[in-house]
């Protein structure tokens, strides 16, 4: 059991690459997490982390025996639960990152029903339109809307959201309702950027073969969709956001969807998560009942 509880903690430090942040996670002091270590390096007679004064890192070992580990420790949670078909068998912690609309909208309301149902499992639920990083940070699962950008993590897409183009009733009023790409040039786009420095390229919009963008005029850049809706509520502009982020919105009248024969393409959802082989049941079933949210959520 000592064994077992030495390859956790390791697990935790090289996905964190640091002893001090695993140790907070976990609850322990970071001398005992640091000692415990460097007593299975001893007893495995290898080097699996270096260490530095900023951070540490896996070794050609570390790496080898962290997907052993990993590997290992997942059959054994499986072969607990093998035979225990009662919910509450199900037990440990569930760290997921998703964005925050999903997060408030959808996943939220029904949480409550799936922690009744396990009671077992100890959930860190995180919300912001900041793209984690999925080994360093230890997240076992993570919802992305758009296209993905990152190598050597496992993917399935539920479905994907249908973008329009929307205004408020205020902005149209003062500026006039577009009717052709051209119109446009005399209107102002609230652009979204997840990091400042790059200034998006414009209205985007699918003309059938390949994905165009129209220059428009425009001031404000937000990084934060909740700011990004917000701005558009306020009449700074026109945005060009999924249906179901604003579909309350626009059955309040507080926004009017305008030029849809020009829509972006859909943006995919997907799931990903580190690992392809022996997933831990609670979070085999966490990502089931989150598939299911989402294919009801999606267009």
């Amino acid at each position: 059991m000592d064994k077992i509880h030495a390859m956790q903690l390791f697990i935790r430090v090289a996905e964190l690459e640091s002893f001090s942040r695993a140790a907070e996670t976990l609850g322990l002091p970071k001398g005992s997490v640091s000692r415990q270590i460097l007593a299975l390096e001893n007893t495995l007679g290898a080097r699996l982390l270096h260490r530095t004064t900023r951070r540490v890192s896996l070794t050609q070992d570390g790496m080898v025996y962290y997907e052993r580990a990993r590997d290992l420790l997942s059959n054994l949670d499986e072969l607990d639960g093998m035979f225990q078909n009662d919910p509450r068998s199900v037990s440990g912690r569930l760290r997921v990152d998703m964005p925050v609309a999903i997060a408030r909208n959808l996943v939220i309301p029904q949480l409550p029903a799936f922690m009744q149902q396990y009671p077992g499992i100890e959930l860190e639920l995180s919300s912001s339109d900041r793209l984690v990083d999925v080994i360093r940070e230890g997240f076992d699962c993570v919802v992305r809307v758009g296209t993905l950008k990152e190598s050597g993590l496992v993917a399935r897409s539920p479905g994907k959201l249908s973008i329009i183009n929307c205004a408020s009733p205020d902005y149209l009023e003062r500026f006039g309702y577009p009717e052709t790409l051209d119109d446009l040039a005399s209107h102002a786009l609230i652009h979204y950027a997840s990091n400042f420095g790059s200034r998006p390229q414009g209205f985007e919009y699918d003309d059938g073969e390949t994905t165009r963008w129209i220059k428009t005029g425009g001031t404000l850049t937000v990084n934060s969709t909740e700011t990004y809706n917000a701005a558009c509520l306020a009449g700074l502009g026109i945005i060009q956001a999924p249906r179901v982020g604003v579909r309350e919105a626009l059955r309040r009248k507080k926004l009017i969807e305008i030029l849809p024969q020009y829509r972006a393409a859909p943006m995919p959802v997907s799931l990903i998560y580190p690992h392809r082989r022996n997933l831990s049941r609670r979070v085999r079933l966490f990502m089931e009942w989150l598939a299911g949210l989402i294919r009801g959520y999606v267009d």
